[in-house]
């Protein structure tokens, strides 16, 4: 096979392309396909995206992907699949995947771990949020070969469009990047983690309560893991700048992940992505019951589903006392991963989406 894949972001930046399918492009070389990666923005441009000012060089490089995209349609007569995670340009209407669907008539797989149809403005993206044409989402899954979904909150929404829509989860490479797992036992002050972009820091206010309690009680570090520090009234809180290049020695730290988040309609597209990296390395994960959490999350067993602050605050308090509950937890986690969200376990579902 010869495949296009068509992304936002350049290769290697963006966790939702990495853990998507950047991590297949490997397996995809070794079994003979060849691929061709894409992305709408320079490495220039994503390096300065999310900082402030630069207006005049992030518009230039907008302007600079559109004409990139606008010669990429020359390209794609030689590719026998076009793979699009989640749009071809990030703002205004499918124009590119109409073209590419009904005039050159090629074989769109198109790929999502996000409610991306619903409005998500943040101060980040403010700005853009009037143009940015949610309603493509329900087009191009109609003009879609397959419909690649994160979960099954989003399988179902693309069904309703196309039904050749499959359930592909977001996957862990537990080889060669999530291959580590934590010692629980080992000597040093605890650390209860979380780690995130700058537009799920919200989803922490709830838990602040929980911690600052817990604080007066127990000698430990929350960790916060994210391209921008939060703002938090916790003397417990310390800030780490999250880098690739030491990401998963970083979370290897932590001896409990969190994830918590707010039951609304973004929310529930959500794909436990957090949850799993946390998981994969050995650490138990607790989390709201939200979205994909649940299917991951057994109760107990890898992890805790916490509803109430009294839930977060007695499964914390029980972790923090127990390193061999961590451990026990901790290692089931790790089984859950390896077993139903590891690239390994993966790799059939992803290949078939081009069959």
């Amino acid at each position: 096979m010869n495949i296009l894949f068509i992304a936002p972001y350049p290769l290697g930046q963006a966790p939702s392309q990495r853990f998507r399918f950047e991590q297949y492009l490997g397996m995809l070389t070794q079994r003979g396909h060849q691929w061709h990666l894409s992305p709408f923005l320079s490495m220039a441009t994503w390096r300065i995206l999310y900082k402030p000012g630069h207006t005049l060089a992030k518009a230039t490089g907008i302007v600079a992907g559109f004409v990139r995209r606008v010669g990429l349609l020359f390209m794609v007569p030689r590719y026998d699949y076009v793979f699009i995670h989640r749009e071809a340009s990030p703002i205004g209407p499918p124009v590119f995947e109409w073209l590419i669907a009904k005039v050159l008539r090629k074989k769109i797989i198109y790929d999502f771990d996000d409610s991306i149809w619903l409005a998500n403005t943040s101060e980040a993206n403010k700005l853009v949020a009037g143009i940015k044409w949610h309603q493509k989402v329900d087009s191009i899954c109609r003009w879609s070969y397959k419909v690649s979904c994160g979960n099954a909150y989003l399988h179902a929404y693309a069904r309703q469009f196309n039904t050749q829509a499959i359930i592909n989860p977001t996957t862990i490479d537990t080889e060669r990047l999530h291959n580590r797992v934590r010692d629980q036992q080992a000597p040093g002050k605890l650390i209860i983690g979380w780690t995130g972009t700058h537009s799920t820091l919200k989803y922490l206010h709830q838990v602040v309560p929980v911690l600052a309690r817990l604080e007066q009680e127990f000698d430990f570090e929350f960790r916060v893991i994210s391209n921008q520090p939060p703002s938090l009234p916790l003397q417990s809180l310390v800030y780490q700048p999250w880098r690739k290049e030491t990401e998963i020695a970083d979370l290897l730290e932590f001896h409990v992940g969190l994830m918590p988040l707010e039951d609304d309609l973004w929310a529930q597209g959500k794909c436990a992505f957090k949850a799993l990296q946390y998981m994969a390395l050995g650490e138990p994960a607790l989390v709201s019951p939200v979205g994909m959490n649940t299917e991951v999350v057994t109760d107990g067993v890898n992890g805790n589903i916490c509803t109430t602050p009294l839930e977060w605050e007695t499964a914390l308090r029980r972790l923090l006392l127990d390193a061999s509950l961590r451990a026990q937890m901790g290692a089931a986690a790790r089984q859950t991963v390896e077993k139903r969200y590891s690239v390994l376990a993966n790799n059939s579902t992803f290949l078939a989406l081009f069959t």
